[in-house]
């Protein structure tokens, strides 16, 4: 393989792993804790919008490359007797990086993100909870991929990314605004927190075999193909309970109805999952389709109520 196809082939393969959907992920929840803000009648201060943004994105950039890096076998563990050469590309297991690749964009990613929370402090314009709780964040991405932690096959690794997305990345958007909680956010990201975990558990069904096979203690693995079907059930029903909940405690009905909307959708994803349960042919990629568009709907339809109130 030329020099030109293995940049293209390192290059594709980085993109992958960036995981475009989780960005995406990301980037949406971000803008609903902005959101929040926005309705309350905080002013948006768009700078820090962005580059707090900007900071998010990279701190997941660094988690998922790292986890690409902790993830790649050491040479004795590949096939090709070629790769046992201290600098040749060693195979990752989802494709083909240069391990030192994973590593490196990981170091960059983390660079960058520092430097942007160096300039919100340099400016003034973050506050001491929100710093506090930027570190959390960056404690939770770094020991999700890094030993000795390595919570992403800890058991504990789907809810990590859980509270990170759903819960940190939307608080850290309103504390960048605001400079202080407020219990409109933690009344939409509990729910968030409940539906993001659920999701995961539904994408991650189709790979429980494998896992077991390579003793990935994913938290699947850990509960157990059956009971972990229940428990995403339950985490579906409570999401919207905890929305109805929610409204009873203050929260406008004018947030609380639009994230009601995907209820039968989730209730569908529930049925696809009681289907495998009991014996049926695994609709994977409609199961997939289905958790992504619960997930996705919900919080669209969240930011389009926030935003235009």
């Amino acid at each position: 393989m030329n020099e030109q196809s293995t940049s293209r082939l390192v290059l594709k393969n980085l993109i992958r792993l960036s995981r475009p959907v989780d960005l995406l992920a990301g980037v949406f929840l971000y803008v609903l804790g902005t959101g929040i803000a926005h309705f309350l009648g905080f002013p948006i201060n768009w700078t820090v919008f962005w580059i707090g943004q900007a900071s998010i994105i990279f701190l997941q950039l660094s988690s998922y490359y790292l986890k690409a890096y902790y993830d790649t076998p050491q040479p004795e563990e590949t096939d090709s007797p070629v790769d046992n050469k201290p600098d040749a590309p060693r195979k990752e297991p989802n494709g083909q990086l240069p391990r030192q690749v994973g590593l490196q964009s990981a170091l960059v990613m983390m660079t960058i993100g520092a430097m942007m929370t160096v300039i919100l402090l340099w400016s003034g314009t973050i506050q001491p909870p929100a710093f506090l709780f930027l570190g959390f964040a960056f404690l939770l991405a770094f020991f999700y991929a890094v030993p000795p932690l390595r919570l992403v096959y800890s058991g504990y690794g789907e809810l990590t990314t859980a509270i990170l997305m759903a819960n940190l990345v939307p608080s850290l958007a309103f504390l960048f605004q605001t400079g202080d909680l407020h219990r409109q956010v933690a009344m939409l990201t509990f729910p968030l927190t409940a539906l993001y975990l659920a999701t995961i558990l539904a994408t991650t069904l189709q790979k429980y075999g494998a896992d077991v096979r390579y003793e990935r203690r994913t938290l699947m693995v850990r509960m157990g193909w059956q009971f972990g079907m229940h428990v995403h059930n339950i985490l579906i029903l409570m999401t919207y309970l905890l929305f109805v909940l929610a409204a009873l405690m203050d929260l406008p009905w004018s947030l609380t109805w639009p994230a009601l909307l995907s209820l039968p959708i989730a209730l569908y994803q529930i049925y696809l999952v009681m289907q495998i349960a009991r014996g049926g042919k695994p609709r994977w990629k409609l199961l997939t389709f289905t958790a992504l568009a619960t997930l996705g709907l919900t919080v669209y339809l969240l930011n389009l109520a926030l935003w235009t109130n």
